[in-house]
Parts: C-alpha cells; sequence; structure tokens
C-alpha cells in the first residue's frame, strides 16, 4: 500500500508540473513534448486505478496519433508570427488567474479535507475487473463481435476512400 501511494504521489506530482508548463511555456513544441509527458503519467495513474485498456488507449491514441498531428499543426501554423492574447486585453489574464484559483482551492478541498471511504464493495470490485483488457476483448470478440467487424470494414472501406482521392491519375 505504501508503495501504491508513493508511485502515485510521483505520477500525480510529475502530471501538475508538466501540465502548469504545458500553459506557461512561450514555445508551443516545448509545450506539446510536456503535454506527452502529462499523458504519460496519466496512463501510469490510469495502471494504478486497475484500468489497464484505458491506460494502453491513453498511450497508443493520444500521446502517439494526437500528440503527432499537434506537432504537425503546430509547426504548419508557425504560432510564432501570431499575437500575444494577453497583451491586447490585460482583463482575459485576470480572469484566467482567478479561474485557476479557485480550481486550485477546490482541489486542495479535495485533497486534504474530504476523506474517500477505505471499504470495497462488491460493486467496485466488479467494476475494476471490467476494465481489463482481458475481459473487454473478450466481450469484443464473443458479445459484439457483429459491431467490431462493421466497424473494421467502415475503416477499411474510408481507407481505400482516402487512397483513390489521394491518387491523382489513375495508372
Amino acid at each position: 500500500m505504501l508503495l501504491e501511494v508513493i508511485i502515485f504521489i510521483t505520477l500525480a506530482l510529475i502530471a501538475a508540473v508538466s501540465a502548469i508548463l504545458v500553459v506557461t511555456r512561450s514555445n508551443p513544441v516545448i509545450s506539446a513534448l510536456f503535454l506527452i509527458l502529462n499523458f504519460g503519467a496519466l496512463a501510469g495513474i490510469y495502471l494504478l486505478l486497475n484500468a489497464q485498456f484505458i491506460a494502453v488507449a491513453q498511450v497508443i491514441v493520444y500521446a502517439g496519433a494526437i500528440m503527432v498531428l499537434f506537432l504537425f499543426v503546430i509547426m504548419l501554423l508557425r504560432p510564432e508570427n501570431e499575437k500575444k492574447i494577453f497583451s491586447s486585453n490585460p482583463l482575459i489574464k485576470t480572469l484566467a488567474f482567478v479561474i485557476g484559483g479557485v480550481v486550485f482551492i477546490q482541489l486542495i478541498y479535495l485533497i486534504f479535507i474530504v476523506r474517500p471511504s477505505e471499504s470495497q464493495s462488491p460493486e467496485v470490485a466488479q467494476s475494476i475487473q471490467a476494465g481489463t483488457v482481458e475481459k473487454i476483448g473478450t466481450l469484443l470478440f464473443t458479445e459484439y463481435i457483429l459491431p467490431f467487424e462493421a466497424a473494421g470494414f467502415l475503416l477499411l472501406a474510408a481507407t481505400i476512400g482516402a487512397l483513390v482521392l489521394a491518387k491523382k491519375k489513375f495508372e
């Protein structure tokens, strides 16, 4: 139990610090890299919560595919030429600090004042088992095989359509 708490605190600190660095960095590429670090820390927290599938999806989908897309968009838009939003309207900066302070006070309240219950009900134990990769895979390939295969064929058709539209001339 103690090791679990230490790992959670470490991952939570990494997630919190990297989230702050995402917002405060002026270079958008560095900001996107800190966002990848944040996604990794969140995946670790999901693993501590026994949500293995969500942790793997977090790494593959967000830290992998979405962040590559973000980096391409950032590099194509060249945001260094854009004007700063806070310099034109200081009221937005004040409002952002107020909202950030309110959220920080709520987090402090949740962390230090609210105490969760220590007992685990049977429903909670069942929900932990429902999030495993084995259980999700078993459901996908038994009960939900038809929708799973239909989604696969739709993705295949969309890929073939994109290839046909992207091709300039037929040989």
